[in-house]
């Protein structure tokens, strides 16, 4: 592909390339879902090559490393639990919601207590991409006229020891056998007219990948029934 010729048609082969990029872009976490979408579309609905290029112009040519940045990161993780256990004192230890509400997800430390108060209000406890301060955690919860969202990754083990007065206190999850290895979530606390709900879900890049799976199975049947025209 080139910029200097931008009115010239892009084949099926150069909108390949893009989306591959785009990819990859996506997966290194250089593109948000939304934003991929958005240029996924665009380049499979565009005829040229001056179409094409500003879709891929702010990310680093395929095979040619990115410059290096000053800054401290967070040690990877290799998928296993053992990655997931860092020990510390947790990015955030409490949590505060009155006629308003809070989140806790994505990728932060869940300390060995978290605790968290909604009044009026409602709070999100996401824990499908967190690391743990220790193998057995414990969140405290306490919900006046409002609501808790507690969130677990497939194979936690969660305990649940909280109880509802005129109130729900979720208890679907408790005693659900856990991976070896992954930490235990004990979730304590009260619900006096609100509510604290324990799902457990995928974490986002799982669900980014099947969405994209799914997508990609799309586009594939759409341009065999084009091919078939």
């Amino acid at each position: 592909m080139t910029e200097d010729l931008p009115e010239l048609r892009a084949s099926d082969a150069d909108r390949e390339r893009v989306a591959e990029q785009l990819r990859d872009a996506v997966a290194e976490g250089r593109l948000d879902m939304s934003e991929f979408e958005e240029r996924l579309d665009a380049a499979y609905r565009a005829r040229t090559y001056g179409e094409l290029t500003p879709l891929t112009r702010d990310l680093p040519v395929p095979g040619v490393a990115a410059p290096a940045v000053n800054m401290v990161k967070r040690p990877a993780q290799d998928g296993s639990w053992a990655s997931r256990v860092v020990g510390g004192g947790g990015t955030s230890s409490w949590a505060v919601a009155i006629m308003g509400g809070f989140e806790r997800k994505g990728r932060w430390t869940m300390p060995k207590k978290f605790s968290c108060f909604t009044f009026w209000g409602g709070g999100v406890v996401d824990l499908r991409d967190a690391d743990f301060a220790d193998h057995e955690v414990e969140i405290n919860c306490v919900a006046i006229m409002g609501g808790v969202d507690v969130i677990v990754p497939p194979g936690v083990e969660v305990v649940v020891r909280g109880i509802g007065i005129m109130g729900g206190f979720d208890h679907r999850e408790e005693g659900v056998g856990g991976e070896p290895g992954a930490p235990r979530v004990i979730v304590t606390g009260v619900a006096f007219w609100g509510g604290v709900s324990i799902r457990r879900k995928n974490t986002e890049a799982e669900r980014r990948r099947l969405k994209e799976e799914r997508r990609q199975e799309k586009l594939e049947r759409r341009a065999e029934r084009r091919r078939l025209e």
